[in-house]
């Protein structure tokens, strides 16, 4: 038996603890396959065939762990649906993903409802999870009378994941279904796993702090599954509810933001007291530039345990280490074992070390493609290197340290200006709860520097404190980099996944300034 999959872990050990709900009711491997297996018997018995897609719109629940255990042994594709799109948006992509069935929970029934008629999916196709949506049938229909063992004919399914659209329509990132077993076909991503982040086999505990239909907190914790872990799961994150879970479950390793760090850094010292963090062994992240006294402070709080990662939901990438990134600061690592990572100009020619321009990747895992867009895939290519739209610049030693997005850069009198390093410095003001910087239009200098503030709880707003975050800055950015303008907000707009989006507050800006 192979000893990789979720599936070998089942059958070798049923009575093992495999999920904690967000509501702390407790589910074996045993009790997981099962409902797995009548699932996957009951999506072919609705007449789905190898490389058909099911997509869901839902929260972090055991069904989607169900549907992605079924799918991806049974040769289907699964689409997560990110739950904070419209319903226009929502049935853009059960459209584009060529949806056969779709799973969705009566938390987002207009959505769901809506989406799949834009999508003109038969009602015949969509489900939801403890029924309560018009017009769907109960998801527990699609399990009824199936039997528990496996499926006949076991192949490997795919993750097909949308990006989150940042620029345009978000783009399906769709790759190749191998003719493997399912357990073969995740063998080599937990070995890679295992060598990046030191993860154990057949222990610990992982609790997966973000929303599953993202490609990292979605891969990260059905890899612990796979590995034989605990998987728990949170609904909605917050800094005490995360310190609670880590505590109560004695987790071991998990897949963070930066914001998170942020917002449990500003958590008053009792707070953090009161919760005992010393069963992690493995905090690994990415998603956004990392300021470096912001890693720092986690480390000291959380011990040498944080790994990083640069990698897309179009793959990747580097990784570094907590001794490493302690004897490099800043870096984002180095190339994965079977990848390459080139800076290149934008004729694609190689950069030198310390020359910032546009990081490209030969992904260890083969060539994705954008479904149904071969523009964007040609565009995000040059030859077999895959590019995400990312500035950076490499050392000597080949390490690699990130600038910013390109589509984020502000451009100054001719100078290149990286907002992520003015965002790093301004989070640290104890004031400071969120911050933005972005470019704004200026007559003289073709943009200027603008920072939308979130000031800490209680703090009051204003000139003053403007003037203060101003005085700060200047005390580590040379003077072009200073914002010009420093406004502030209640609060900001953040993606599930901890991203920032700082598109939608730049329109806001520039609709005020128009």
């Amino acid at each position: 038996m192979s000893t990789f999959g979720f599936w070998a872990w089942a059958k070798k050990d049923p009575d093992r603890l495999a999920v904690v709900t967000a509501e702390h009711r407790r589910i074996t491997f045993g009790e997981l396959a099962a409902r797995a297996n009548r699932l996957a018997h009951g999506l072919r018995a609705h007449g789905l065939h190898k490389g058909d897609t099911v997509s869901v719109l839902l929260p972090n629940t055991p069904a989607w762990v169900e549907t992605f255990m079924a799918t991806q042994q049974i040769g289907l594709y699964m689409t997560a649906i990110n739950y904070h799109l419209t319903a226009p948006e929502t049935g853009y992509i059960l459209d584009n993903a060529d949806t056969k069935l779709f799973i969705s929970h009566p938390r987002y029934a207009q959505v769901a409802r809506d989406g799949a008629k834009e999508a003109g999916l038969a009602e015949s196709a969509c489900f939801a999870e403890g029924g309560g949506i018009e017009g769907f049938a109960d998801y527990e229909s699609l399990l009824q009378g199936q039997p528990e063992t496996d499926p006949g004919d076991r192949t490997a399914g795919e993750l097909m994941l949308y990006t989150s659209g940042t620029t345009g329509r978000p783009k399906g990132v769709r790759r190749p279904l191998e003719d493997n077993s399912p357990e073969d076909a995740v063998a080599p991503g937990m070995q890679l796993f295992q060598h990046l982040f030191d993860f154990q086999m057949g222990e610990g505990v992982h609790i997966a702090m973000g929303p599953l239909y993202h490609a990292a907190p979605g891969r990260f914790g059905m890899g612990a599954l796979h590995r034989g872990e605990t998987l728990v799961l949170m609904d909605k994150w917050t800094p005490e509810g995360a310190l609670e879970r880590i505590d109560r479950y004695r987790c071991t390793d998990t897949h963070m933001v930066p914001t998170m760090f942020h917002r449990l850094l500003k958590l008053p010292e009792a707070e953090r007291r009161r919760y005992d963090v010393s069963s992690l062994r493995s905090v690994v992240h990415a998603a956004a530039p990392c300021p470096v006294e912001t890693k720092r402070r986690m480390m000291e709080w959380w011990g040498p345990v944080l790994y990083e990662y640069y990698a897309g939901t179009e793959g990747g990438g580097t990784y570094v280490k907590p001794k490493e990134w302690l004897e490099h600061p800043g870096t984002v690592g180095r190339a994965w074992p079977m990848s390459e990572v080139k800076v290149l100009d934008a004729e694609g020619n190689e950069l030198p070390p310390g020359e910032v321009g546009t990081i490209y990747m030969l992904p260890p895992f083969g060539k994705m493609e954008y479904h149904r867009d071969p523009e964007k895939t040609r565009n995000a290519y040059l030859g077999d290197m895959l590019t995400l739209g990312d500035l950076g610049y490499m050392d000597e030693d080949g390490w690699l340290y990130m600038s910013d997005r390109r589509s984020d850069l502000i451009l100054s009198g001719g100078v290149n200006i990286y907002p992520a390093e003015i965002e790093a410095v301004l989070h640290q003001h104890p004031k400071v709860a969120d911050v933005a910087v972005f470019g704004l239009p200026d007559e003289d200098w073709g943009e200027f520097v603008q920072a939308v503030v979130q000031p800490m709880e209680g703090v009051e707003a204003g000139p003053e404190l403007a003037e203060e975050l101003w005085h700060y800055a200047e005390k580590s950015l040379a003077h072009y980099k200073l914002p010009k303008k420093i406004d502030f907000v209640d609060e900001l707009p953040r993606l599930p996944t901890g991203k920032l989006a700082k598109r939608k507050v730049r329109e806001e800006w520039l609709e005020k300034a128009s």
